[in-house]
């Protein structure tokens, strides 16, 4: 398993094909959850097309079902704030452990700030949810953390039912065929352009470097 604070992802060259952000609640055929908003809407801005790939893969989920956005494009001071205070969380639990531990067992759950695949609008937390927008189980709530779920939020977890992992793998299998790449600690986090993308697809660099703001 490759962390999001392996030196290699952090070597990857940047690079950024200017491909705009948008806004996904303009997208009437993609549902967007509101329990991540901020005033600015930063939550539900994407790039176009990763936005285009997510249209694809919902098109081939089995009727009745559709994906639900929860969080998408996220400023870097509020990454910084979610490592700095999972970091924290994790010195009170695991008093013992040294700076080089806390930052890479914070990487399972929340990236470092240096690396940030959701500052480049590439990336999307999202789950299944029927036409509804009743959530599907899928073994533990989006943004569990491993702290939390005992690793159950590991996208390839034993620790679920058999219906969850059906459902988790329901979710691989349409996001990987449109060329999305899954951060294998959190079932729930899918990317496309950035560095953990292009480490897993052996691109010489991304495709989305970080995005100031939307």
């Amino acid at each position: 398993m490759i962390l999001l604070s392996d030196r290699r992802i952090s070597a990857i060259a940047l690079g950024d094909t200017g491909e705009p952000m948008i806004d996904l609640r303009e997208i009437p055929e993609l549902r967007i959850d509101s329990r991540l908003a901020d005033p600015a809407g930063a939550y539900a801005h994407l790039r176009e097309g990763v936005a285009h790939r997510l249209l694809d893969a919902q098109r081939v989920l089995p009727d009745g079902l559709r994906l639900l956005i929860v969080e998408a494009y996220r400023p870097l001071r509020l990454q910084t704030t979610y490592f700095e205070d999972y970091k924290a969380e994790l010195r009170t639990v695991h008093p013992g452990w040294d700076d080089d531990r806390l930052h890479t067992e914070a990487s399972k759950y929340v990236s470092p700030p240096d690396v940030a695949p959701h500052s480049t609008g590439g990336t999307v937390d999202l789950t299944l949810c029927t036409e509804q927008g009743l959530e599907l189980d899928m073994g533990t709530e989006v943004n569990a953390s491993p702290l939390a779920s005992a690793d159950a939020c590991f996208t390839g977890s034993p620790r679920i039912s058999a219906t969850a992992r059906e459902h988790r793998d329901l979710l691989s299998i349409v996001l990987s065929g449109v060329g999305l790449v899954n951060y294998p600690t959190e079932w729930w986090h899918w990317s496309y352009g950035d560095r953990y993308w292009a480490l897993q697809t052996r691109s010489a660099q991304t495709r989305y470097g970080p995005v100031a703001s939307v």
